[in-house]
């Protein structure tokens, strides 16, 4: 039957048209879907519920009424923020009509919060809630380890981050071992693949020390190092964890969670390789110890030497205490003999390392007859000629100064 379509009865002469509740609904949905397919609404949430399906259901006030809405759920997975009650939203959608109630409502097609952007709600629920639950206590950070054998890098194959972390990990210790994890480390996938990487390079073990990171980038860019499920993976990573994404400014959840962060991937090198300073000052310092230990070992002796010689059964014979006194002398010649004899051996480790250390650097290979020849105004070198045109200029650094050509 026609929605229209009246009785017998309410086609005579004279009589108004008749609608049925259906009918009339059918018209209002027409009407009010044909004049409002797209508008903007400001308002407060309200009423706020999750259905089992996933769609959002809510209600939008502001001082003079109030206007129910609904989040289809691909709509409301794609929301970064976690909608509440009583947050100031600006949303965009279409009004359209419920019939079976005869309620109209707005299909939110999208929703962000007023005065502050989207994504940067989403990061201060996300860090309000890990803070919370104890993720960025520092009670649970683990220490790095001082001198790693090996080093796990979790970031993109192709990015400037890992060959920033490379340049310098291998310039301070060569002989380090190097175990890359390539990741997607922005757009959708990036978040899943992270914290898969570091669950799996767990799971392998003989790890000391891991990077998770990349290099600069918008907040967009940036935003899987700001995921829930990132987080948790580096909070139960049993490998201590540096997190080296490559925003100096802003911080993100993973640099608040991991145990240690560095501002740049470079940086993030410097902290899992000691330098050779370094390295000589720790033997240095492990030679003092050392020595202070054995001197402490010999007093000790000494005393004791001294108390059982004024003992009532070692007064009388005196022969025996010195006999303990020359054995005393003895042992404190072996002791300082022993002492310089580790000394001179550390110092000696020391000065092999700083001296290898010293070779590698990058003014000894120059002076060795290499160079690097880069484009002109341009710090990376060149690895194949395609990448050279006719007329391109070019800088060669030498071990005493540069030249500068044409091709």
């Amino acid at each position: 039957m026609d929605l229209f379509e009246a009785s017998e009865a309410e086609k005579q002469p004279g009589q108004p048209e008749v609608l049925t509740v259906s009918a009339l609904t059918a018209l209002i949905k027409c009407s009010l879907e044909e004049q409002f397919p797209s508008v903007w609404v400001v308002g407060q949430v309200s009423n706020l519920s999750r259905a089992a399906s996933g769609h959002v259901y809510l209600t939008l006030k502001d001082e003079g009424a109030e206007i129910s809405a609904v989040i289809w759920r691909g709509t409301a997975q794609r929301v970064p923020f976690e909608i509440e009650d009583g947050q100031e939203v600006l949303v965009r959608g279409g009004v359209a009509v419920y019939e079976r109630r005869g309620r109209y409502q707005v299909i939110v097609k999208s929703i962000q919060p007023k005065g502050i952007g989207a994504l940067q709600l989403a990061f201060l629920q996300m860090k309000e809630k890990l803070e919370k639950e104890g993720l960025f206590d520092p009670a649970h950070k683990k220490p790095l380890p001082f001198l790693p054998e090996t080093i796990g890098v979790v970031t993109s194959r192709t990015g400037a981050a890992i060959h920033d972390i490379l340049a310098v990990v291998l310039a301070r210790l060569p002989q380090v071992r190097v175990l890359i994890y390539p990741v997607a480390v922005q757009g959708d996938e990036a978040a899943p693949q992270i914290a898969a990487a570091i669950r799996e390079l767990n799971r392998l073990g003989g790890i000391d020390v891991m990077v998770v990171g990349r290099g600069g980038g918008s907040l967009e860019d940036l935003w899987p190092f700001n995921q829930e499920e990132v987080a948790r993976a580096i909070y139960q990573s049993e490998i201590p964890i540096i997190s080296a994404v490559g925003h100096e400014v802003d911080v993100s959840i993973s640099d608040l969670v991991a145990d240690a962060r560095a501002l740049t991937p470079t940086q993030a090198g410097e902290m899992v390789v000691p330098s050779s300073e370094l390295l000589e000052e720790k033997l240095d310092t492990a030679a003092r110890r050392l020595a202070q230990a054995l001197i402490a070992a010999v007093r000790q002796v000494r005393a004791r030497v001294d108390v059982m010689a004024g003992g009532y059964a070692m007064r009388a014979p005196v022969e025996r205490v010195r006999q303990y006194e020359q054995r005393v002398d003895e042992l404190a010649e072996r002791v300082a003999l022993a002492y310089r004899r580790e000394l001179r051996r550390l110092r000696d480790r020391a000065g092999r390392a700083a001296a290898t250390l010293e070779s590698l650097g990058p003014r000894n290979v120059l002076a060795r007859g290499y160079s690097i020849t880069t484009l002109a105004g341009s710090r990376k070198p060149l690895r194949s000629p395609d990448e050279l045109h006719t007329g391109s200029r070019l800088r060669t650094i030498l071990h005493d100064g540069e030249v500068e050509s044409t091709v």
